[in-house]
């Protein structure tokens, strides 16, 4: 069961979201001296929950708009959802209660932190709550409606409001170096669910789901990735300049050489497991990067 759930709740992707709140707690350490264990598992514990309850709320939906189904049956589409509810491995009702109980254990620590470090922790709480939910769901839907809006509505869950939420548990105040800090890892995780589109793009087409790769189609689509990618790196040279970070944080940049190799391998027009080399690469560059950027901090912290 345990191991179902992990494929359920995609928990192999969760670094995604504890990197940027690791980076906040140690933004407090570094430019405050403050930082607090209990408050910083707490956080931990309460954002992960939240990120595994995002993933199983949009496969729910999905499955209820017909995405997932579009998926299965879409010719040379990958489709990346757990696959349970469309081949009946969990009932709607089991997948339902695990994805809301996972909702109430981020509830819980949000309300907790709030009551230690201030209400204003429950504005980051509720904003991101309000965000993975009608990222599919109706009435706003707004990751199906090819604007922008979802790889905005990425961006500030997975790197503005974990990393300036972190920093402010610590500190209770807020300093734009969080916000600087949290560009660089928000960016490119942003990257990694915009080339997670291209699995699909053609079952998101028939299904309705009018993501940007649907709206404006391979071509301008990749450009856009490769300019997301030199956005996200560009931000770590900000930050750096802006002592958001130190001088030796620089040593993230070749963790973009991998990624960067993958788009030449890549035409104008691919078929989907084209696509599954960048996705893979998206992700490690981001772990990567995030995982400098947190040895920089400590390092930072120590010296």
């Amino acid at each position: 069961m345990f191991k179902q759930f992990m494929k359920a709740a995609r928990v192999r992707v969760i670094p995604v979201m504890l990197i940027p709140v690791a980076l906040g707690a140690l933004g407090a350490y570094v430019w405050d001296g403050i930082f607090n264990p209990l408050l910083f598992v707490i956080t931990l514990i309460g954002a992960g929950t939240a990120h595994l309850f995002s993933n199983m709320i949009n496969d729910l939906w999905d499955y209820y708009n017909g995405t997932d189904t579009a998926a299965q049956s879409t010719e040379g589409a990958i489709a990346t959802n757990s696959g349970y509810l469309t081949k009946g491995t969990w009932s709607i009702r089991t997948f339902a209660a695990v994805t809301w109980g996972l909702f109430g254990i981020a509830a819980i620590c949000g309300v907790i932190l709030s009551l230690l470090s201030g209400w204003p922790v429950l504005v980051f709480g509720v904003l991101g709550a309000l965000i993975a939910y009608f990222y599919v769901a109706p009435p706003i839907q707004f990751g199906y409606r090819g604007k922008g809006y979802s790889e905005v509505a990425i961006l500030l869950s997975f790197g503005v409001l974990p990393v300036v939420g972190a920093y402010f548990v610590q500190t209770s105040h807020l300093d734009y170096r969080a916000l600087l800090l949290s560009l660089p890892i928000g960016l490119l995780t942003t990257l990694i669910l915009f080339n997670h589109h291209f699995l699909h793009w053609q079952a998101d087409r028939q299904a309705g789901k009018r993501t940007l790769v649907v709206v404006w189609g391979e071509r301008r689509a990749l450009l856009f990735s490769r300019v997301l990618l030199a956005l996200a790196y560009f931000s770590l040279v900000v930050s750096v300049m802006a002592d958001a970070l130190p001088i030796y944080a620089l040593l993230a940049l070749p963790t973009a050489i991998p990624l960067y190799l993958v788009y030449g391998r890549l035409s104008s027009h691919n078929e989907s497991p084209a696509y599954l080399p960048l996705m893979g690469a998206s992700l490690q560059a981001t772990v990567r990067c995030g995982a400098i950027l947190i040895a920089s901090l400590i390092i930072q912290g120590l010296i």
